[in-house]
C-alpha cells in the first residue's frame, strides 16, 4: 500500500472474500462515501452491492473516536469495517481498502473474482495535514473532465489539496465577471499558440464540488506581480504606458510585471481576489509572487503586503511562493518553498517562519513533477536537475531546510508545470510513479520511510495503473509487478 499506514497487523487465516450477496452498510454521514464505493465495485465485480443503513459486509462508520483523517480498518472472515470520527477519515480508509483489493477491482467492466483481502488490522493517521499536487492549467489548458480524471488518480494516494495555477503569461483560466477580457482574450491561447480555454464560474464550481467529493480542497493561484502577461495583454490600463503587450505563447519567465505604483493595479486585484475567493471554499488563496524579475525589488517589497491585504480582506489566508517572505507577511501566511538546496531560498524560508508563517515544501529538485526522470526523457525540463523516482522520494520534510522547526511544516506539495505537456497521457507519464512517493512523505510516519521497502510496494501499483489505463513511466529502477 501507498502511503504506508501508521500501524498494520496481519491476521493469519482471516482472509476476507467479498461474496456475491455482499452489502455495504453505513451511517448517514458516511452514506455518500458508501455510494461511491458501491458504484465503483459494481462495475468490476458485477455484484448488486446494495447500500444499507447500519452494518453490512463492508461497514463504514463515523462513530469512532478518531480525529480528522485518522481511521481504523479491519478485514477478516466476517467482513470489513472502516471506523473514523469524520467522513474524511472514512474516505481515507476507503482508499486503503481499494488498494487492499485486487487491482482488477478498479476495472470499468466486469471481471472474474475472487475478491479477496488478506486478514489485516490497520490504524492510520497522517503525518502532515497538507498533502498537495499542483496542476498548471495555464501553459496548457485542461478541461473540467480532464481535471476530474486527474483528481480521481491523485486522491487514491490520500492527496488532499489540488493547487490550480490559474493565471500566467500564457493564459488566464478562471472567469472574472468584472474583468471579462481576462478569459475572453487572455485565455484564448496557450504555449505553442494553440487554442487555450478557461473555466466559467459554473465549471470552476463543478471542479470544486467534484474535488470535495474526493476530500480534495482546491487551492486557486492568481500569480502576481510577475507571470502576468495574459492580464496585461487583456487590459491596456494595467500597463504603465497604457499599451497592451501581445499575447505570449512561449515559455520564458520573468519578463512581465504589474505596475506597483498604479492605483488601477490594486483595483484590479481587489476585484479578482474577491471573485476568486467567492468561488473558493479553501481557507487560502495563493497570490504567487515567484520569479518577479522585472519588478524592481523595492517595488516588490511594497507590492506583496498590499496584495496580501486584499486577500485577507476576503477572509482568506495568504499563500505564496517563498519569495514573498522577503516582505512583511500577514498572520497565518503559508509560504510554499520551491528552492533546491540554495542558501538564498533557504534563508527566505527561515525568514518566513520567523514572521510566523508556516511552510509547504515543494523542493524543485525533489518534488517538481515536470523535471525529467533522466537525460533522455522525452518530456519535461531539467533546470532543477534530473529527478529520478528515488530522488523524488528520498528526502525528509522535517530536515530539508536547516534552522526550521518541524512544527513550522504544514506538509508537502508536488507541482506539475505544463510547458511541455499538452495532453493527459503526458501528464500521467510525468506524475506517475513519482507522486505516490511525495504523498507517502506527507502521510506516513518518518520511521516508515525507506526506499528499498518503498520501491517494492511501488512495483505493486503497476497492475493497478494498467487497469486504470494510466500512462505511467516504467522507471527501470523499479521491478514492476
Amino acid at each position: 500500500m501507498i502511503p504506508q499506514p501508521t500501524a498494520q497487523q496481519a491476521l493469519p487465516d482471516q482472509t476476507f472474500t467479498l461474496p456475491p450477496d455482499a452489502t455495504i452498510g453505513s451511517d448517514s454521514t458516511a452514506r455518500p462515501i458508501a455510494d461511491q464505493l458501491a458504484a465503483r465495485l459494481r462495475r468490476s465485480t458485477g455484484y448488486a452491492l446494495p447500500v444499507e443503513d447500519g452494518a453490512g459486509t463492508i461497514t463504514l462508520s463515523t462513530q469512532g473516536k478518531q480525529e480528522g483523517e485518522a481511521y481504523e480498518l479491519r478485514a477478516d472472515t466476517s467482513g470489513v469495517t472502516i471506523t473514523a470520527g469524520t467522513a474524511e477519515g472514512v474516505f481515507r480508509g476507503v482508499t486503503t481498502l481499494r488498494q487492499l483489493l485486487p487491482a482488477k477491482a478498479e476495472a470499468a467492466t466486469q471481471q472474474d473474482g475472487p475478491w479477496e483481502i488478506a486478514g489485516t488490522s490497520i490504524s492510520d493517521a497522517p503525518r502532515y495535514g497538507y498533502r498537495g499536487v499542483m496542476l498548471d492549467v495555464t501553459r496548457h489548458f485542461f478541461t473540467v473532465d480532464q481535471v476530474k480524471h486527474f483528481i480521481d488518480l491523485v486522491s487514491l494516494y490520500k492527496i488532499n489539496r489540488l493547487h490550480l495555477h490559474l493565471s500566467d503569461d500564457q493564459g488566464w483560466r478562471i472567469q472574472v465577471d468584472s474583468w471579462p477580457r481576462l478569459t475572453e482574450y487572455g485565455g484564448s491561447l496557450q504555449v505553442g499558440g494553440g487554442t487555450g480555454g478557461s473555466y466559467t464560474k459554473d465549471e470552476y464550481a463543478e471542479l470544486v464540488r467534484y474535488a470535495g467529493e474526493q476530500y480534495v480542497t482546491v487551492v486557486p493561484e492568481i500569480d502576481t506581480p510577475g507571470h502576468t502577461n495574459a492580464a496585461l495583454a487583456s487590459y491596456p490600463e494595467l500597463n504603465a504606458d497604457g499599451v497592451a503587450p501581445k499575447l505570449y505563447t512561449e515559455t520564458e519567465v520573468g519578463f512581465s510585471t504589474l505596475t506597483v505604483d498604479l492605483d488601477r493595479t490594486y483595483e484590479f486585484l481587489d476585484d479578482v481576489f474577491r471573485e476568486v475567493a467567492e468561488q473558493t471554499p479553501a481557507e487560502v488563496v495563493h497570490l504567487g509572487g515567484d520569479e518577479a524579475h522585472s519588478t524592481p525589488h523595492e517595488d516588490y517589497l511594497t507590492f506583496v503586503p498590499k496584495a496580501a491585504e486584499l486577500v485577507v480582506k476576503q477572509g482568506k489566508r495568504v499563500m505564496g511562493w517563498h519569495e514573498i517572505a522577503d516582505a512583511p507577511l500577514p498572520a497565518g501566511t503559508v509560504v510554499q518553498y520551491w528552492g533546491t538546496e540554495d542558501e538564498k531560498a533557504q534563508a527566505l524560508a527561515v525568514k518566513a517562519v520567523e514572521q510566523g508563517a508556516t511552510l509547504v515544501l515543494s523542493p524543485a529538485n525533489r518534488a517538481y513533477l515536470d523535471m525529467k526522470y533522466h537525460a533522455e526523457t522525452p518530456l519535461g525540463l531539467d533546470w532543477a536537475g534530473l529527478v529520478s523516482v528515488e530522488q523524488s522520494y528520498s528526502w525528509n520534510p522535517a530536515t530539508l531546510i536547516p534552522n526550521v522547526p518541524a512544527s513550522a511544516i504544514d506538509g508537502v506539495e508536488a507541482p506539475l508545470w505544463t510547458e511541455t505537456l499538452d495532453d493527459l497521457p503526458k501528464v500521467e507519464f510525468m506524475v506517475f510513479p513519482r507522486l505516490p512517493g511525495i504523498a507517502e512523505l506527507g502521510w506516513s510516519a518518518e520511521d516508515a520511510l525507506d526506499w528499498t521497502a518503498y520501491k517494492s510496494r511501488l512495483a505493486e501499483q503497476g497492475p493497478r495503473w494498467d487497469v486504470l489505463g494510466v500512462n505511467f513511466y516504467r522507471a527501470p529502477e523499479i521491478n514492476w509487478a
